[in-house]
């Protein structure tokens, strides 16, 4: 409150706590007048009921009229009851209403712009066991290793990837994100997560390394606009913009890159949707021969009912200058068209031309990956639901003719993956007693799409393989669940490589 306001508040009060017993008056008190004549002027007492306290303070009580005035007693006037009350009400709404805007109860009266920030983020423990039935081969290349070791006699035991010997970790995974609404069209958005910077997928950190501190790296941070309700424009690193499953995302990759997505409403009951994007996979410094994705997505949204929807995306992902390049004799120019990261499945052949002395592996195969995505969900008894999950994937971009010609090797087409999966029970797990269980079944062939971003879970990444997962989650509270996976996998044309995962985690959101 300001001074003035102060001043007029003291002087109510003083004036509706007095009692008809302790007024001795004669007339009106020109001060009196004065006071309230300031009332009204403030708006504290309307013109009404200021005539009715003139009124009342012009009547003489009897004791009054017998009782002199002495020297020095200030004349006040009597204040009906009915009137204090109303003028006490309308002090306290005003009070209330001044303490609201200028936030007189918060702690240490907080800025403004902090309400438009909101703060989310994650935990999950994990424990997982890797098994590696015999039969094996060991025998499937691991070429991440070997390319960061600079060849296959720098990569000693890691040339091939582990197929035999049964492994246990306990892992961590932990996100934060904050989300800034920068206007009432702009937000910004921020997450940091554990993990590394030369792995794209994985956020988990494996625990056990001397009690050594794990890293915290920028997980996202994007600007988003949405000028319309039907149109959203995306830019820096941010959530995958795609309706899609893991068949060919996994679901921890974000994307670097810009993204348009509009939703156009057709009906009351449909909905469409179109998203466009660009995103580098790797820059180049002296070569315009940049990596990139572009992609394109069409899909219908349809509520068929209160208790059904069914959502459709037709998807093509077109990734540019991606495949290898062999270097001339004794030449490195050509390294840069290497990846930067892989799993295992893709066909790769070696670039370098030395002889033999060292080694660096690259993609042989094209990537213009069109892919087919679907969902039911069946809400009849809610919040219980069953949602049925179809994904088909092909890679129209593999030109057999062409990868003999700039390779040497005559590779078979293997380009189609598909995926099904059923999940009932409740979407999202958040309360206690919240359940779901999940079945699926997976193909993926060796090139159907490039092993770097698809799931990093079954087969331990990568492409090549077929086979089962199962799993369950249990709310044991509010943000609080369990989750239990099982995932069997085996190759489909490659090295024997089959391989079971079991993981068991406890999760908790905030």
């Amino acid at each position: 409150m300001n001074v003035k306001q102060i001043g007029v508040a003291a002087l109510l009060c003083t004036l509706v706590g007095m009692t008809a017993g302790g007024a001795e008056v004669s007339g009106v008190d020109p001060t009196t007048l004065k006071l309230i004549k300031l009332l009204v002027d403030q708006g504290v007492l309307t013109q009404e009921k200021a005539d009715v306290l003139l009124h009342e303070a012009e009547k003489p009580e009897a004791s009054d009229v017998a009782d002199k005035p002495k020297p020095g007693v200030v004349r006040v006037p009597y204040v009906p009851e009915t009137i204090k009350n109303e003028m006490r009400e309308q002090i306290k709404q005003d009070v209330l209403a001044q303490a609201k805007t200028e936030r007189w109860g918060d702690p240490g009266t907080l800025p403004e712009w902090l309400d438009r920030i909101q703060w989310d983020g994650d935990i999950r423990l994990r424990l997982e066991k890797d098994i590696f039935p015999t039969g094996n081969s060991a025998s499937t290349p691991n070429y991440q290793a070997i390319n960061s070791a600079g060849g296959i006699a720098k990569a000693g035991a890691n040339t091939f990837v582990n197929d035999s010997v049964d492994r246990e970790r306990f892992r961590l995974r932990a996100r934060l994100g904050m989300l800034a609404k920068v206007n009432d069209e702009l937000e910004a958005g921020f997450r940091l997560s554990t993990g590394n910077t030369t792995d794209p997928l994985s956020p988990n950190q494996t625990l056990g390394n001397s009690f050594t501190r794990n890293s915290f790296v920028l997980d996202r941070a994007y600007l988003r606009y949405d000028p319309k309700p039907w149109l959203t424009l995306w830019g820096g690193r941010m959530p995958s913009p795609w309706f899609g499953t893991d068949l060919v995302w996994n679901e921890n990759l974000n994307l670097d890159g810009v993204a348009t997505v509009f939703k156009p409403r057709l009906t009351d009951h449909l909905t469409g949707f179109a998203t466009l994007g660009w995103f580098p996979v790797q820059e180049v410094e002296l070569s315009s021969s940049d990596k990139y994705l572009t992609g394109a997505q069409l899909g219908l949204d349809w509520k068929a009912s209160v208790n059904h929807s069914i959502k459709v995306g037709l998807a093509y992902y077109d990734y540019h200058h991606i495949h290898g390049q062999r270097n001339d004799i004794n030449s490195t120019l050509l390294d840069y068209t290497a990846p930067q990261f892989v799993q295992k499945g893709n066909s790769m052949f070696d670039i370098r031309n030395d002889g033999g002395a060292t080694n660096l592996f690259a993609l042989a195969p094209d990537f213009k990956e069109l892919n087919l995505t679907a969902s039911w969900d069946m809400a009849a008894f809610d919040p219980v639901h069953a949602v049925l999950t179809g994904d088909f994937v092909k890679n129209i971009g593999f030109d057999r003719q062409e990868i003999l010609q700039r390779t040497g090797l005559d590779i078979e087409p293997k380009t189609r993956g598909y995926e099904m999966k059923l999940a009932v029970g409740m979407p999202v797990m958040k309360k206690h007693a919240d359940w779901q269980f999940i079945t699926a079944y997976k193909y993926l062939e060796r090139d159907a799409v490039l092993d770097a971003f698809t799931d990093s879970d079954f087969h331990l990444g990568g492409t090549d393989t077929k086979g089962w997962i199962l799993g369950g989650s249990y709310g044991l509270g509010a943000n609080t669940w369990l989750t239990l996976r099982w995932l069997s996998a085996n190759e489909i044309d490659g090295p024997p490589l089959a391989i079971d995962v079991l993981q068991v985690d406890l999760n908790a959101r905030f």
